[in-house]
Order: structure tokens, then C-alpha cells, then sequence
């Protein structure tokens, strides 16, 4: 009997060794197979060359990804910041004053707002956002927009991620020990002093995490972000400019260049930055949770 615990606990542990290598694995094969997909493009360009330019005209054989890079990192800033507030505050709310029949009733609401097509949200952009960027908003500041725009993008990008962020925020705060909130209001401290210096700060590694896996999430999102965003290859000079992520371009030109070489190798190279800068960005974010963690232990 012992023995055969001992074989199904080795077993157990192979074999979830095995899954978590192989994922690992997967990574490093997708970064190896867009490497040599990119290597016609490197080769006939300096790396330099094509992060530091912004002139995208493939037919004359000159690959600038700096609008891009620029343009993804924007919409996903801009998306972010317009995000986080709303999902965590409303996140507040619901867990430390709402009541349990309030709660039930939103919690379904924002699974269903999580689960809706990104295109979706890219029709309704369409339909209703950029027309009130176009005809009210954009006026009052600049001469003319057409509303496709870094702020149609992030706008929709935000509302796509704000229901991800509050079913995290929502089981983070849940997690919470009762007795934290109690000792808190027992020594005299309002509900409000509460939620932000005990929930909110014992929560904060995890409030890290959940804005990391956003903007992880925001980052790739193609779909609505295409429809909105304008797709025109320069550099966002404001909020009311067209932008270009790196998704869109993927999406909208692979597949039509392939008879072109260098066309779908510079496709490839973005799917490669793309791939670099999430890992980059998740790295990073990882070093500073930890650190995070360690100071508030």
C-alpha cells in the first residue's frame, strides 16, 4: 500500500513537472520560430534601423516599427489608466459596502461583461464612440478628427478590461480575513480608513498582479482595438490622432503579403516584438511584485 502511494505521488509529480517544462517549452518555441521567421528582414536591415524609424512603406522596401511600438503602448497606457480607478473602486464598493444580495446581483453581470466578443465592443465603438469623438469631443480641442483615434481605442480597450480587473479585485478582496476589518473598526477607523489602509494594502501584491494580467490582456487584444483605434502608421501626436498597434498590423496584413518575402517577415518581426515586449513587461512586473511583497512582509 505504501508503495503504490509512493508511485502515485512520484507519478503526480513527473507528470506536473513535465506540464509546467512543456509550457516553458512553448514559449521559447514560439520565440525561436518567429526569430528565424524575422531573419530575412533583420538581414537586409540593422535592428536599429527598424525600431528607430516610423516610415512604414513596404512596397519600396522600408520597415519602420517605432509608430507601432509607439502606437501599442499608448492605447494600452492610455487603456490602463482609464481602467484601473473605476474596477477598483467599484471592486471596494461591492466587497466592503455592499450587502450580500447586491453582491450575487453583480457578480453574474460583470461574467457576462467579461465574456463578450471583443468585436462587439469594436461595433459599439464604432457605432457610438467615434462619432462622439468626431462631432463633441475632438472639436473642443483640436480642428478635426475623424474619431478613430488613441482615444476611441483606449476607451474601448478600457471598458473591455474593467470587467477582467473587478472578478480579480472582487476574489482578491474576498480572500481577506474578516478578522482585518474588524480589528480595524474596533480601534475606531471608518469603513472607508479601512477598506483603503487594511483591504487595499493587504491586497496590494495581488491589486500588482491583476493590473499585470491586464495589461498582458491589453496588450495582444486585436479585434476592437483595429475597428476604432484608425490604423494609420505615424506617431500619436495626441489623444485625437490615429494609432497603429502591432496587433492590427498582424491582423490586417498577414495573409494578403504573403507572396511578398520581406512583407511577411517584417509581419513576423512585429508578432516578435510583440512576443518580447509582454515578456519583458511581465518580467519586470514580477521583479517588482516581489520586492513588493518582501517590503510589505
Amino acid at each position: 500500500m505504501k508503495l503504490s502511494r509512493r508511485i502515485k505521488d512520484l507519478t503526480a509529480t513527473r507528470l506536473m513537472m513535465l506540464t509546467t517544462m512543456s509550457a516553458f517549452a512553448l514559449m521559447i518555441i514560439i520565440g525561436v520560430v518567429l526569430a528565424v521567421k524575422s531573419e530575412q528582414i533583420l538581414s537586409g536591415h540593422s535592428l536599429w534601423s527598424l525600431l528607430g524609424s516610423s516610415v512604414w512603406k513596404p512596397m519600396k522596401g522600408e520597415f519602420g516599427f517605432l509608430a507601432f511600438i509607439a502606437g501599442t503602448l499608448a492605447v494600452t497606457a492610455l487603456a490602463i489608466v482609464l481602467a484601473l480607478p473605476p474596477a477598483l473602486m467599484a471592486s471596494i464598493w461591492l466587497s466592503e459596502y455592499a450587502n450580500s444580495r447586491i453582491r450575487s446581483l453583480f457578480a453574474p453581470v460583470i461574467d457576462l461583461l467579461a465574456g463578450i466578443p471583443p468585436v462587439v465592443y469594436g461595433v459599439w465603438g464604432t457605432l457610438t464612440l467615434v462619432p462622439l469623438i468626431s462631432e463633441t469631443l475632438a472639436p473642443c480641442f483640436v480642428d478635426f478628427s475623424t474619431g478613430y483615434s488613441l482615444l476611441a481605442g483606449g476607451i474601448v480597450l478600457a471598458i473591455m478590461v474593467i470587467p477582467l480587473m473587478m472578478g480579480l479585485f472582487g476574489e482578491l478582496f474576498a480572500s481577506i480575513p474578516r478578522d482585518l476589518r474588524e480589528a480595524s473598526l474596533a480601534l475606531g477607523a471608518t469603513r472607508w480608513e479601512t477598506a483603503r489602509r487594511v483591504v487595499v494594502r493587504k491586497a496590494l501584491p495581488g491589486i500588482v498582479a491583476t493590473v499585470v494580467l491586464a495589461i498582458s490582456r491589453a496588450f495582444g487584444e486585436t479585434i476592437a482595438v483595429m475597428m476604432v483605434c484608425g490604423n494609420v502608421a505615424d506617431m500619436p501626436g495626441s489623444l485625437f490622432n490615429p494609432v497603429y498597434p502591432l496587433p492590427a498590423l498582424i491582423a490586417n496584413n498577414y495573409g494578403e503579403m504573403m507572396s511578398l518575402p520581406d512583407y511577411e517577415s517584417a509581419l513576423m518581426l512585429a508578432a516578435l516584438i510583440l512576443f518580447v515586449i509582454i515578456i519583458a513587461f511581465n518580467v519586470i512586473s514580477h521583479a517588482i511584485l516581489h520586492r513588493l511583497k518582501q517590503r510589505i512582509a
